[in-house]
């Protein structure tokens, strides 16, 4: 497993905005696939928003429009935008990678938004 390193997260209001960071040494030359999961405390682990190494995205419905996914590969970084935050988004958000030779795992970084 290789360490990844979470940061950005904090508290906000509902209706602001946060940008999470996330630095995964060797995910652009092993040509990852980045994901960002969430967990809401006592609940199970979600999938948020996945980026492949192409540049294509994905979102869960429930954050489609108001986040968005990126990656400098030059830095080995991805983001998570997230916008118009909502209570239901607080949780602990971790950066993963998927594909060969990819085993990318962060410790989490959490996010709590209050109305």
């Amino acid at each position: 497993e290789v360490q990844a390193e979470e940061s950005g997260g904090g508290s906000v209001q509902t209706g602001g905005s946060l940008t999470l960071s996330c630095t995964a040494p060797g995910f652009a030359s092993r040509a990852c696939t980045m994901i960002w999961y969430r967990q809401p405390a006592g609940e199970q682990r979600e999938w948020v928003s996945s980026i492949t190494i192409n540049g294509d995205t994905n979102y869960r419905d429930y954050v489609k429009g108001r986040f968005t996914i990126s990656t400098d590969k030059s830095k080995d970084m991805v983001f998570l935008q997230m916008n118009n935050l909502k209570p239901e988004d607080t949780a602990i958000y971790t950066c993963a990678s998927f594909g060969v030779n990819c085993n990318h795992w962060g410790r989490g970084t959490q996010v709590t938004v209050s109305s």
